[in-house]
């Protein structure tokens, strides 16, 4: 049976912040935060089409997601799971 159809922008999607291009200043931005624990209480990703911004919310989503806080490079395997197949995380606490 042929794969399953998968969308080019999801299939080729960088999964990491090593693997984003062109986009140094936010990453730079976005690790500084999480590495002193200043997270603020939203962030606005604005910008043209193709710049990033769902990319880049995705990965800042799975770092901030990740088992035992932000700071740990490895993440939960199921909360990661839930980011990269596009599944919504909102109201997600944990205790």
């Amino acid at each position: 049976m042929a794969s399953a159809y998968q969308v080019i922008a999801r299939r080729w999607r960088p999964q990491t912040f090593n693997d984003l291009v062109g986009q140094d200043h936010i990453v730079r931005t976005l690790r500084n935060a999480i590495e002193s624990g200043r997270i603020a209480h939203a962030f606005l990703f604005v910008g043209p089409r193709g710049t990033g911004k769902t990319s880049t919310a995705r990965i800042f989503a799975k770092a901030l997601n990740a088992e035992g806080g932000p700071v740990r490079r490895t993440g939960s395997a199921i909360g990661n799971q839930q980011v990269d197949h596009g599944r919504e995380l909102y109201g997600c606490h944990r205790d």
